[in-house]
């Protein structure tokens, strides 16, 4: 199980012990997808979805699930978030809703799982509420685009 951080050397799961890491700060961006009808893409443009404004539902449910990571992957360290934002915008030209969440933190881990889960948690959201209209959307592109903070520097995928 050599480089995978969260096994130990009898190959059992563990989490990693962040002590001795340098307190930083941290950011990263993570981005998805929803793609869906045009009928559905034209409810959520024209604020017509019957549960109300699919968007900024979504930036909050994006929010709360960044906040909520710790107690959703089984080895996450809970940290003191500083700052979480989810942007949501539609695209034409999928179409959909493009999704990109950022989430900040000054301590000794970082914060891509929160970003992930942020982003994954809206596009979720999105699902949930337009799902009347079209149960064949589709959820994709999950990625960490940003990385920055501590030992091992940043990664940007842009």
């Amino acid at each position: 199980m050599s480089g995978l951080t969260h096994f130990d050397g009898k190959g059992d799961a563990q989490m990693v012990d962040v002590s001795d890491k340098e307190v930083t700060d941290r950011i990263a961006v993570a981005a998805c997808h929803v793609r869906m009808m045009r009928e559905t893409f034209d409810i959520i443009a024209e604020g017509r979805a019957k549960k109300g404004d699919v968007l900024a539902v979504a930036r909050l449910a994006g929010i709360m699930g960044a906040k909520k990571t710790a107690d959703l992957i089984p080895l996450c360290h809970p940290l003191p978030i500083t700052k979480v934002t989810v942007d949501l915008s539609l695209d034409d030209s999928l179409p959909g809703v493009q999704i990109e969440a950022t989430v900040k933190t000054t301590g000794q881990t970082g914060v891509e799982m929160e970003a992930l889960t942020a982003a994954n948690v809206a596009a979720l959201t999105v699902y949930d509420m337009c799902k009347a209209v079209d149960r064949g959307m589709e959820i994709g592109g999950t990625r960490v685009i940003l990385k920055d903070g501590g030992k091992s520097g940043r990664y940007e995928a842009r």
